[in-house]
């Protein structure tokens, strides 16, 4: 079970880098694709509001795999993917508002919270 934690935990890691780096260093090139996509429609997202989420991604994918843990057994690693499960959500309701489809929002999410059910105490 452990080796399929840190599989899970290593993929949520990727994903949210990878997301966290092109909201931040790519913004207008993210941008312009999703609105082409999407037949010209706003993305609904500023500069620094995606920053913003591109941070916290970045923050919670370094959580999810960081080695050393401060607190008693796991409860940063859970309080990061918690953090994601939570940014998955708020995701998830922006892309149904926006007549999107949320499915990798719920992957995330159902991820996510494999990652605190596997890593809690027992």
């Amino acid at each position: 079970m452990n080796v399929v934690l840190w599989i899970v935990q290593i993929i949520m890691a990727g994903v949210f880098l990878f997301t966290g780096c092109s909201k931040i260093l790519a913004y207008d090139k993210v941008t312009k694709a999703l609105e082409l996509r999407y037949k010209g429609g706003q993305i609904g997202m500023s500069r620094a509001w995606a920053a913003q989420v591109g941070l916290l991604e970045i923050v919670g994918a370094v959580g999810v795999v960081l080695p050393y843990d401060f607190w008693p057994p796991h409860v940063l690693l859970r309080l990061d993917a918690a953090g994601l499960a939570l940014l998955m959500v708020i995701a998830g309701m922006y892309h149904v508002r926006r007549k999107e489809t949320a499915t990798p929002s719920v992957v995330l999410f159902l991820m996510a919270v494999f990652v605190i059910v596997g890593r809690w105490p027992r």
